[in-house]
């Protein structure tokens, strides 16, 4: 599956008229190191929220994210928390150092059909990112995790709500992920499948969810996304 030919790219994805798209690590790479600052202020709000260390703020963060799915939905679960403060503070995040990329730019705009973003993030966090690469005009809408009532990918639900908002038919989608485990819904579904490898290792992520696997509901894997778009047209 790994460096399809244009070919097999375009023939896999006959008929597709809907491009669904994760946001970070996704539509960035992860080199740009903005994810890193959200998990360092995620940290940080855990940290003063309960009055903790660090290194004990750092656990507990990834004990919810875990158990939950995301931080914000094991807080909102176990404390009833308020999510807006939780968003605006995670999210307030330095998008200086991202250049605009008008080759990915370009390559989404010259997929036939529509273009959507998917983020278990906010909105504001979306167009924030999406605005300084050059590329938020590209898409139809946002459906952030306001919109899937705070149920992180990859509930089924979320897909779920997701699809049917927009009226999209599954089996004519295709869902670009950095995360494995938020493509095994999106497979079941009829989607087709495209995991975004980083190109080297990240300290902040989960070592697991960086791995190059294999997997019946992967199709597809790329390091340079915009390569991969420009083969399907």
């Amino acid at each position: 599956m790994s460096d399809p030919t244009a070919l097999t790219v375009q023939k896999a994805f006959a008929g597709v008229n809907v491009w669904i798209f994760d946001l970070d690590n996704t539509l960035y790479p992860p080199e740009s190191a903005l994810w890193p600052q959200v998990d360092q202020r995620i940290t940080l709000f855990l940290g003063d929220m309960f009055g903790i260390d660090g290194l004990s703020a750092r656990a507990l963060q990834k004990y919810y994210y875990q158990k939950y799915g995301t931080t914000l939905k094991g807080l909102m679960e176990q404390y009833g928390m308020k999510p807006d403060e939780f968003l605006s503070f995670a999210h307030d995040i330095d998008v200086s150092a991202l250049a605009p990329d008008p080759a990915l730019g370009a390559a989404i705009e010259a997929l036939p059909g529509r273009k959507l973003i998917l983020t278990n993030g906010s909105e504001a966090h979306a167009r924030n990112v999406a605005g300084k690469l050059g590329i938020i005009d590209k898409f139809e809408a946002v459906f952030d995790i306001v919109a899937a009532d705070f149920i992180p990918k990859p509930e089924e639900a979320t897909y779920v709500k997701f699809l049917d908002q927009y009226q999209i038919d599954p089996s004519r989608a295709a869902m670009f992920e950095d995360l494995a485990k938020n493509l095994v819904v999106p497979y079941q579904l009829g989607m087709r499948t495209v995991l975004i490898l980083p190109k080297a290792f990240d300290t902040y992520r989960e070592a697991s969810e960086q791995m190059d696997i294999d997997a019946p509901y992967i199709h597809f894997k790329t390091k340079d996304l915009a390569a991969f778009l420009r083969d399907l047209v």
